[in-house]
C-alpha cells in the first residue's frame, strides 16, 4: 500500500495506482499539481491558521504578529466582546504603548488592542467591518495580520467562542520536483501529493454575508471562469495570467487592495484588460487593477502551473445569469438561491432575456431578481463556428449580448425572398477581417457578418436557401464571412422588419 495526499485528504491505496483513478470527473484537458515525495523541504509562509469554535481563520501575519499569535499566546484565548464592527479574544498580557486615538481599520484586519490602555490586558481584535475605532493600539494602529481565507467566520463568532489551536502554513521551498500533468497513466508515489483543482470565493462573498463592494468586476470574474476552466496564458514568477477575455473594455475599478499569494484580480486597463489574474506572491495594489477573490484550495496548483495549462476552477458563489433560460428553469436557480423571481409574463414556453439585478452579488444580496422574458417564437437557436471564423465571431458575440449572457439580442433590418438582414449596432472602427468566405456555394441557414472589403461591414444575415453567387447577406463571396448556422430557421419566416429578435448560442 502507498500514502498519497488527494486535495489534502489522506489515501492508502494499493502500490501502482495511477493518476486516472482521480480524474473520472476532472474536466477534460485540465492539469493536475504532482508534489513528488523527495520534495520534503518545507519553509513557512508568514501565515498562521487558526482553528476556533466558529470555524478556520488564516493569517497573514506582519510585524510582532507572529510572536502573538503564536501557539503559546493564542491558543485557549476566549472571545470576551463582540459588536458589528469587531470581535476580541483575551484577555493577556503584552508590552506595548497604547496610542489614545482612533484609527481606521478595513475588514479582516487582526489588531493587537487594550482595555484600559492597559497593555496587561491585551486583546486580539478582529476587524468584522470598515471602521474607525480606538482599540487601544500602538501608534502604528496595532494592525499585526490579516484575515486572509476564512473571513465568513468573523462574522460567526458569539459568546462562548475561543481559539482551539494556532498552526503555521506550510509552503513547498523546493519545487524542482513538482509539476503539472495530464498524464492518466502517471502512477502514484508513496507520500504524492496531488491537487487536482483551484478553488475560488469571491470578493465580497460569504454565505451569512454578501458584500457587493466590489459586484461588478467580480461578475466579470463569474463570466471570465463560468466553465470551470483557468487557461494559462502567461506564468511569471508573481502571477498567471489567463487572458481569453483580455479586450474587454467595460470592467469596473472597484476594489484596489495590495495583492498577496492567492488574490485573484482583474485588469481594468491595458492591452490585457480583462485579463484575470492569480498571484503566487505578494505585490503592491495597483491603480489598474480589481482585487476580485481569493484561492482557498489549491494555491501550490497555481505556483507551479505553467503556460499554456488548462486548470480546473470552482467558484463560490457560481454566476446567477438567467438570460437564455426557460422560465421554469429560471425559477428552480432562484428557489436553489433563496432568491424570489419577479416575473413580467407567465405563460408556457417563455424564455428569459433581461434579469435585474444584472450582476450574481446584487441578487444575492437583495435575494430578489425581476425578469424579462419573450415567446419562444421570437427566441432562436444558433450554432457559431469559432474554430473557423474566430474573430468574426467575437465582434458577433460582443454586440449582440453573447459575449456576457447565452441570450442576446439583434434588430430585424431587411427582409426579402428568403433572406433576413439584422443591424446589430456595431462601434465605428471594430475590425472584421474576412475570414471563413463561402467556396463554390453559400450553404442553407448560413449565419454570415459582411467584412470591411464592402461597404455594408457589420451587416448580419441569413439565406434560408444554397446560393452560388451571393452570401447570406446578399454581397459577393469575397466581402461574406461565414460565422454559423441558424438553427431555428422556421421562426425565421414569421420575422417582421423592424422588430427585435433574441438569440440564443447552442454550444455542443
Amino acid at each position: 500500500m502507498v500514502t498519497i495526499t488527494i486535495d489534502g485528504e489522506k489515501r492508502d491505496l494499493p502500490e501502482g495506482t495511477r493518476l486516472a483513478t482521480f480524474l473520472k470527473d476532472h474536466p477534460e484537458g485540465c492539469a493536475v499539481g504532482i508534489i513528488r515525495p523527495a520534495t520534503k523541504e518545507q519553509s513557512a509562509t508568514g501565515s498562521l491558521t487558526l482553528s476556533t469554535t466558529a470555524g478556520e481563520v488564516t493569517i497573514e501575519s506582519s510585524g510582532q504578529g507572529t510572536r502573538f499569535l503564536s501557539p503559546e499566546s493564542a491558543a485557549g484565548l476566549l472571545l470576551h466582546w463582540g459588536d458589528r464592527y469587531a470581535a476580541a479574544f483575551g484577555p493577556f498580557p503584552a508590552t506595548f504603548t497604547p496610542d489614545r486615538k482612533p484609527h481606521l481599520y478595513e475588514r479582516g484586519d487582526v489588531i493587537l488592542g487594550c482595555g484600559g490602555y492597559d497593555p496587561a490586558r491585551s486583546y486580539l481584535i478582529f476587524a468584522r467591518s470598515r471602521h474607525s475605532a480606538d482599540h487601544g493600539a500602538g501608534a502604528d494602529g496595532g494592525v499585526i495580520g490579516r484575515v486572509v481565507s476564512g473571513r465568513g467566520v468573523l462574522d460567526r463568532f458569539v459568546a462562548g467562542d475561543r481559539v482551539t489551536t494556532v498552526e503555521p502554513v506550510i509552503s513547498w521551498a523546493d519545487t524542482s520536483r513538482s509539476f503539472t500533468t495530464t498524464d492518466p497513466d502517471l502512477i502514484l508515489e508513496d507520500g504524492m501529493h496531488v491537487v487536482t483543482y483551484i478553488r475560488i470565493v469571491a470578493q465580497g462573498y460569504s454565505p451569512d454575508k454578501i458584500s457587493i463592494e466590489a459586484a461588478g468586476s467580480v461578475e466579470h470574474l463569474l463570466l471570465a471562469l463560468q466553465r470551470g476552466q483557468f487557461s494559462v496564458g502567461r506564468a511569471t514568477s508573481t502571477h498567471i495570467l489567463d487572458p481569453h477575455l483580455a479586450g474587454s473594455e467595460d470592467v469596473p475599478k472597484e476594489h484596489r487592495r495590495p495583492r498577496r499569494e492567492g488574490a485573484v484580480t482583474v485588469r481594468t486597463d491595458g492591452k490585457t484588460a480583462g485579463g484575470v489574474y492569480i498571484y503566487r506572491a505578494d505585490v503592491p495594489a495597483s491603480l489598474v487593477h480589481s482585487v476580485v477573490g481569493q484561492v482557498i484550495h489549491g494555491i501550490e496548483l497555481v505556483r507551479i502551473a505553467k503556460a499554456k495549462d488548462h486548470l480546473a476552477v470552482r467558484l463560490q458563489p457560481e454566476r446567477i445569469d438567467l438570460l437564455g433560460l426557460p422560465l421554469e428553469k429560471a425559477r428552480e436557480i432562484a428557489l436553489r438561491y433563496g432568491v424570489a423571481l419577479v416575473v413580467d409574463k407567465e405563460g408556457e414556453g417563455r424564455i428569459v432575456v433581461s434579469q435585474e439585478p444584472g450582476t450574481t452579488l446584487d441578487v444575492l444580496h437583495e435575494k430578489k431578481v425581476i425578469v424579462t422574458t419573450a415567446p419562444s417564437d421570437k427566441v432562436i437557436d444558433i450554432e457559431l463556428d469559432e474554430a473557423k471564423a474566430p474573430m468574426s465571431c467575437e465582434v458577433f458575440r460582443r454586440f449582440t449580448g453573447l459575449r456576457e449572457h447565452d441570450a442576446g439580442m439583434m434588430p430585424v433590418f431587411f427582409k426579402f425572398d428568403d433572406v433576413v438582414l439584422f443591424k446589430p449596432k456595431i462601434a465605428s472602427g471594430t475590425k472584421i477581417t474576412p475570414e471563413n468566405l463561402p467556396v463554390d456555394e453559400s450553404p442553407p441557414a448560413a449565419l454570415a457578418i459582411t467584412n470591411d472589403s464592402r461597404k455594408g461591414a457589420g451587416l448580419i444575415g441569413v439565406r434560408l436557401s444554397a446560393n452560388k453567387e451571393f452570401g447570406p447577406t446578399s454581397e459577393p463571396f469575397e466581402g461574406t464571412n461565414i460565422i454559423g448556422r441558424v438553427i431555428d430557421t422556421d421562426k425565421l419566416r414569421k420575422l417582421k422588419e423592424r422588430e427585435t429578435i433574441y438569440v440564443r448560442e447552442v454550444r455542443r
